[in-house]
């Protein structure tokens, strides 16, 4: 199940624009990745790259160490799952249905549904804690059920690696963190997750790992208690801070007091 994702030499753009130039990046397996930085910086261009939604304008992002562009459609969508920041289903369409969808890049002319998708199907449903909802539209849940139905959906796609563009952006706080400990729960059953966050305390909380980006670069990589300073935020953001230790689990909570002007607080 666990999968390894990185780039080689990876440059991204739209149009004559270069947004992410040349980068050379490896996401941990089975791990939470959390990508930051400032609006604008290539964060959700970089997640486009790697889920193949944006071909390469060089190099290439390799999957278990083939280059995702070479592989057939079908084999990316059965190795690699993304949730965009904007899903959308249509109307009546109940959490069953949705977690069903899951199931399609398994399918074709001579493997029809069969018991085994009946089953990953269940199991997602159940993973997502949704068995009381299985059944209820989804534009009747609340934000929180809603995001976990989309996951669940990821989870019968039974792939290797999630990409997940702000998913918890709509949520409030109780529903961020049933997000959260799901994709928790994902990554220790071997899941590669790297998923986009504005919010940087709670990225550092909740991933193993940090990237951060500034004009489409990597400044820094690594351990959240290791990388994220009150200078890497007011680099990354123009804030002044203060990073404090989060007594509980150690790891760094931002506390931002002003915006920089150009020449200091």
């Amino acid at each position: 199940m666990t999968s390894v994702l990185r780039t080689d030499d990876l440059s991204l753009g739209y149009g004559r624009h270069t947004v992410v130039p040349a980068l050379d990046l490896a996401f941990p397996p089975g791990e939470i990745t959390a990508i930051i930085g400032p609006n604008g910086c290539g964060k959700s261009t970089l997640l486009a790259g790697l889920a193949r939604t944006l071909d390469p304008r060089g190099g290439a992002v390799l999957l278990d160490g083939r280059a995702l562009a070479e592989l057939p459609t079908k084999q990316v969508a059965q190795r690699l799952g993304l949730l965009p920041q904007s899903a959308a289903a249509p109307d009546g369409l109940t959490v069953h249905d949705l977690v069903r969808f899951g199931r399609t890049p398994h399918q074709g002319l001579l493997r029809q549904w069969s018991s085994a998708d009946a089953v990953a199907v269940r199991e997602a449903i159940t993973a997502a804690d949704l068995d009381d909802l299985a059944d209820r539209p989804l534009e009747t849940l609340s934000g929180g059920q809603a995001q976990r139905a989309w996951i669940a959906m990821m989870i019968a796609q039974d792939t290797g690696v999630l990409l997940l563009d702000e998913p918890t952006s709509a949520l409030d706080l109780g529903h961020q963190l049933e997000v959260h400990d799901l994709l928790r729960g994902l990554a220790a059953r071997g899941r590669t997750i790297v998923m986009v966050l504005h919010d940087l305390s709670a990225a550092c909380r909740h991933a193993d790992h940090l990237v951060a980006m500034l004009d489409g670069r990597v400044v820094t990589s690594g351990r959240p208690a290791d990388v994220v300073t009150a200078e890497l935020v007011a680099d990354l953001y123009g804030v002044d801070c203060t990073v404090l230790s989060d007594p509980a689990s150690g790891t760094p909570v931002v506390c931002p007091r002003a915006r920089l002007r150009p020449d200091g607080p």
